[in-house]
């Protein structure tokens, strides 16, 4: 594999970890000798530089390096998602739901919200077992350890799967991923408490607003915690990996159905689009694809272009 390809695989990756931890991202442009991407916050703006040349690869993240946000992309980068940020110190939970959701930054496929309900058996099963979080392993370990999680706690999770179509239908609703991302939290925890007396919610944050269901007085006395980088805790990064490998499993019957599609938000994903689209129709791509992301558009442009 040349030193360019490598670059755009490197970038796109980078992308997709980015996205998924819930930051606004420009898409891939390609330069002379680099690819690039902007990500932003409500105040800052970054940009993420991978160059190619003939002594390899080169990551460089641009701006300002004292600030929190320009850590967290760093530490997003560099696969290092051990630096510290002076936050509070973590708290021993004995037992706790955990709450994660992936597919948000994918055009293609369903978002998937997952919860996970731990007691202090189940953690050390689960910390044997390998648990981390879904983005610092391989579909094929993700698949295997969900496996054996769904087969050793049948009853200690609940996954709310929203398919494209469901998708794009609720979003005409919402009008906001965040509002749609509390329902299907809110869902999924709500299924776990109608079955365990759990006293601690613990969600990987997505939103600075808290969840819809900590305001139902019904659960007065449940303490809610959203928190970044709450993989941390194990029962989060089980239901992030029980997640992950739901919609690993769409994608794979999908293939089986004919429809070989990209994860992420790619150049490739637009060539994936623009082709459903000519053989199938926009009907279909409403059954495959996130329709408010700006890649719809990108498609719909790029063929009214064509002669």
């Amino acid at each position: 594999m040349n030193r360019e390809l490598q670059a755009e695989n490197k970038i796109q990756k980078i992308s997709y970890r980015i996205r998924e931890k819930g930051y606004k991202l420009s898409q891939i442009k390609k330069n002379n000798y680099n690819y690039e991407i902007s990500v932003t916050n409500e105040k800052q703006k970054l940009k993420v530089l991978v160059y190619f040349g003939k002594k390899g690869l080169k990551t460089v993240v641009q701006g300002n390096t004292d600030s929190k946000f320009y850590k967290e992309i760093y530490s997003i980068v560099s696969d290092n998602y051990q630096i510290e940020f002076n936050e509070e110190p973590d708290i021993f939970y004995s037992e706790y739901i955990g709450t994660d959701e992936t597919g948000k930054g994918d055009y293609f496929g369903p978002l998937v919200v997952s919860a996970m309900f731990v007691n202090e058996n189940t953690q050390v099963f689960l910390e044997n077992l390998g648990v981390k979080d879904s983005k610092e392993l391989s579909d094929k370990q993700i698949n295997i350890i969900a496996t054996k999680i769904r087969k050793e706690f049948p009853h200690n999770f609940n996954i709310v799967i929203i398919s494209p179509q469901k998708y794009n239908q609720l979003y005409e609703n919402f009008k906001n991923i965040n509002k749609l991302l509390d329902w299907a939290h809110s869902k999924s925890i709500e299924n776990l408490l109608k079955i365990f007396n759990c006293k601690t919610v613990i969600t990987d944050q997505f939103s600075k607003k808290k969840l819809t269901i900590s305001n139902n007085t019904k659960y007065n006395s449940i303490n809610f915690i959203q928190t970044p980088k709450a993989e941390k805790y194990i029962g989060v990064a089980a239901a992030s990996i029980l997640a992950r490998n739901t919609m690993n499993n769409w994608f794979h019957k999908k293939e089986l159905e004919g429809y070989y599609l990209t994860k992420g938000a790619s150049s490739k994903v637009i060539a994936n689009a623009k082709d459903i689209i000519q053989k199938y129709g926009k009907e279909k791509l409403s059954c495959l694809a996130k329709l408010h992301f700006k890649t719809t558009n990108q498609v719909l442009n790029s063929i009214i272009k064509e002669p």
